[in-house]
């Protein structure tokens, strides 16, 4: 007869094999990961030796025929040319991380930029990120994000200057290095042009909350919906409440789906204050608000909010993955609007106004 005990020991070894398989996946997979640097090595070794780019081009295509006979698909000539470009990015090979596969790597191989690519990579290991998960990371432009709204934020700093973020698991985070702008809700397959109401906003962020939780980044967990504060007789309803442990406070979102208001941001000072009162418990950092809408005007957070804000933020969504063009137009109206800070906030100082 089974007893409580057997069930334990099953567990434990259970888990034991599910462990020595994972490993073996990694090993796995890192040794052809290791295979296709290798690959990219000898290519390029070549291509130096062979100053005829016709002659070069030939041989990839020879290459690229027998391997295909001996070895099946996926030595295609765009594929040996992706190892050539993978050696050229990575050239140290002790500098690559078991943690990623092929795929993930491939990806990786889009990022241009230096630091984006680190960022990316650091991301991936600390988060373990599926290689389906870091592309929704990459097309949705997640640093991109996060870098223009960190610049947005620290330009009303005194030290006005923003700085890479190259991962996200540096010291003295604060709530603008993972706070985006735009958030990008695609997943939730919406058209921008149906009508829509923040009751269905919220069902369907609640319905694909694993999604929503991979786009809020990292360190979030749900906490509740629909949370109601009672006082005076009055009750009051915040959308979604979140707890992030990086951040160590809670989260408060308010779902507007239209233009931001005054008033949009007054409530949300209302619910961070009585989260502060009435909600912390021991060791928690000042609770933070974000009002998510679908439009907003810099001048009403910058005239509604006090200069040395810390605690409320507007961050707008779009239903639908940006494009290249979109995103560099939505950062240079972020640029103008730092200019516009740095100017007010340098006449506020001048005046004494800090704390206005």
């Amino acid at each position: 007869m089974e007893t409580e005990s057997d069930e334990t020991v099953y567990e434990d070894i259970k888990s034991i094999l599910d462990l020595a398989r994972k490993n073996i996946s990694y090993a796995v997979n890192f040794s052809m990961v290791g295979a296709y640097w290798n690959i990219g090595r000898i290519i390029v070794e070549t291509q130096n030796k062979r100053k005829d780019t016709d002659s070069f081009d030939f041989l990839i295509k020879n290459f690229s025929l027998k391997l295909i006979k001996d070895y099946g698909k996926g030595f295609e000539q765009s594929n040996l040319r992706r190892m050539r470009q993978f050696y050229l990015m990575f050239p140290v090979l002790d500098s690559l991380s078991s943690a990623l596969s092929w795929t993930h790597y491939r990806s990786l191989l889009k990022i241009e930029n230096e630091s984006a690519r680190q960022f990316y990579i650091n991301e991936c290991i600390e988060n373990n990120w599926s290689t389906r998960e870091l592309e929704r990371q990459i097309t949705s432009f997640y640093y991109e994000r996060l870098l223009s709204h960190q610049k947005k934020r620290k330009s009303t700093s005194k030290s006005g200057a923003g700085k890479s973020p190259k991962s996200l698991s540096d010291q003295q985070i604060i709530p603008e290095d993972i706070i985006k702008d735009p958030f990008i809700l695609e997943f939730l397959g919406l058209n921008p042009a149906d009508s829509l109401y923040e009751k269905d906003l919220e069902k369907l962020l609640i319905d694909h909350l694993q999604t929503f939780l991979l786009e809020l980044g990292k360190g979030y967990s749900f906490v509740s919906r629909q949370k109601r504060l009672s006082f005076d007789g009055e009750h009051f309803y915040i959308d979604l409440v979140f707890y992030n442990y990086i951040l160590k406070c809670f989260v408060l979102i308010d779902l507007k789906v239209g233009k931001l208001t005054h008033q949009d941001l007054g409530q949300m000072q209302m619910y961070v204050h009585y989260f502060t009162r009435e909600m912390m418990n021991e060791g928690d950092n000042l609770p933070i608000g974000i009002v998510l809408c679908a439009d907003k005007t810099d001048a009403v957070v910058r005239y509604t909010l006090p200069v040395d804000n810390s605690q409320i933020y507007a961050s707008k969504y779009k239903l639908y993955l940006p494009t290249e063009e979109e995103l560099k137009n939505e950062i240079e109206t972020q640029q103008h609007l730092i200019e516009l800070n740095k100017e007010t906030v340098s006449s506020h100082r001048r005046h004494g106004f800090a704390n206005v």
